[in-house]
């Protein structure tokens, strides 16, 4: 009987899918299995049954938990360099190539089911060149994935401070507010199960929602209680006047960050117990993401005008803009966690591929987990306080890894793994026009985004317009 999904993801049996796409990994299978005791055996029963329980509701849920955090925070500003119109269309065109490489993503699991996450991907594309080339694949993804899990789940250490001094308006040294954000992204990616995980997930989409809607309320009565009413705020169709190709490229790196959601997808999709399922999550994910994420940067910008800061919630005033942060605590926190446990399961489990430690349900296992979340976070913190400004932490994650991740990987994907005969062919040749663009679009955020990062971190610096690095004052934004 094959699992029908309830509204907790749970199934009633376990179908014949499951059992496909969970196969142990060969040497594990191979060396181990015959070897093991009988309790050995129990363990390794247990761990299969608890990372193979995801439905595609609650896979729709963890990845909104991943993705509508900080890329909404960020996306008012950009309206403010680009315009409403290239803010809008950037906006909608971006969400919706983002889903069409998710949907890339979630057939390349479904071909190869034994893809456990983006780094075994690399491994099958570089294998494709010849020999020697799939472990190469394999590491520099692997590489590209934990520092980006790092890196995001610093942003959300250093949107943490950012909050925590928002909140309670006083002189502790932000250093301070950096290390107890840390400490609950810690206690938060204890549980190292997605489907745990996602029972958090409501209460962190709540969180953002809640929290964009009073920032949107709260700017949109000021403006309308100020001099001269809606019609007097600046905001502009266009891009804003003299627009450095820095500041234009942030902001687009900034869009680009918001829309990341693939880069865990094939991590998420590995605890499902029907991965033919991703389509309704990805879609339901994109077009949720592409509302709010539209929705609000037109809004707030269209409230606030030229003025607004990023993160958002600092526009809805000094009172307003206290309880949207205190509202949105948890979607940082969460988020954040969601984070580190994808990047803690990546390295734990490539370290304890091949013992039963890697399920995290014996003493061992719980020890060596809790070793690799603890040394996740404490990097993140550190990224997190040596760029202590929130649009340019984002831009750079972006440049450098999200535009693989969300673009020219997984056009890569469509020309090495699944497309079947010539790209010349007529089925294949509006595809290949399509993801050689993607491919296109990948390394131009890849070279123009870094290079507008870095120029923009050091004009930062040289301006002194930024708190020192592990120095006490307030995190630009």
């Amino acid at each position: 009987m094959g699992y029908e999904d309830d509204s907790n993801g749970h199934g009633s049996g376990k179908s014949m899918e499951s059992e496909k796409a969970y196969p142990p990994p060969p040497a594990f299978e191979g060396a181990m299995l015959g070897e093991m005791t009988d309790a050995e055996r129990d363990i390794y029963d247990h761990g299969i049954k608890k990372f193979s329980r995801l439905g595609w509701k609650r896979l729709t849920v963890v990845l909104i938990v991943e993705a509508i955090a900080l890329g909404s925070l960020s996306i008012p500003s950009t309206f403010a360099k680009l315009g409403m119109v290239a803010g809008v269309i950037c906006c909608v065109g971006v969400g919706l190539i983002a889903i069409y490489t998710s949907y890339i993503v979630g057939q390349v699991k479904l071909l190869f089911p034994e893809v456990a996450n983006y780094a075994d991907a690399g491994r099958l594309m570089g294998g494709r060149f010849g020999a020697g080339w799939g472990r190469f694949g394999y590491e520099i993804i692997n590489f590209m994935l934990a520092l980006q899990l790092i890196f995001l789940t610093g942003s959300h250490c250093l949107t943490g401070t950012i909050a925590w001094q928002n909140i309670t308006k006083s002189t502790i040294c932000s250093v301070i507010f950096a290390v107890v954000s840390a400490i609950i992204l810690l206690i938060l990616a204890i549980p190292p199960s997605f489907t745990e995980m996602a029972i958090l997930g409501y209460v962190d989409f709540a969180s953002i929602i809640i929290a964009i809607g009073i920032t949107i309320i709260g700017t949109g009565i000021q403006a309308t209680n100020s001099t001269g009413g809606l019609a007097a705020v600046n905001w502009s169709a266009w891009p804003k006047e003299d627009l450095k190709f820095a500041e234009a490229f942030i902001a687009i790196s900034n869009i680009v960050f918001a829309y990341s959601f693939a880069m865990c997808q094939f991590s998420f999709m590995d605890e499902m117990h029907t991965p033919r399922d991703f389509k309704k999550s990805i879609w339901a994910l994109g077009i949720t993401e592409i509302i709010v994420y539209t929705l609000t940067g037109a809004l707030v910008y269209a409230f606030v005008g030229q003025d607004v800061s990023s993160p958002a919630l600092t526009s809805a005033g000094n009172l307003l803009g206290r309880v949207a942060y205190g509202v949105a605590l948890p979607v940082i926190f969460i988020s954040g966690s969601i984070n580190t446990v994808v990047c803690g399961r990546l390295i734990h489990g490539r370290i304890f591929a091949n013992s039963p430690i890697r399920f995290i349900n014996t003493k061992m296992g719980w020890i060596t987990w809790l070793a690799t979340i603890t040394a996740a976070t404490v990097i993140a913190f550190i990224i997190a306080e040596v760029i202590p400004f929130f649009d340019d932490l984002l831009s750079i994650s972006s440049a450098l890894f999200i535009s693989g991740f969300t673009f020219y990987f997984p056009a890569m994907m469509w020309f090495l793994l699944i497309k079947k005969g010539s790209w010349l062919d007529r089925e294949n040749l509006l595809l290949a026009i399509v993801n050689g663009g993607i491919f296109v679009i990948g390394i131009l955020i890849l070279g123009a985004g870094t290079y507008s990062s870095v120029y923009d971190i050091i004009k930062n610096y040289d301006d002194g317009s930024v708190r020192g690095v592990f120095t006490c004052g307030s995190p630009s934004t």
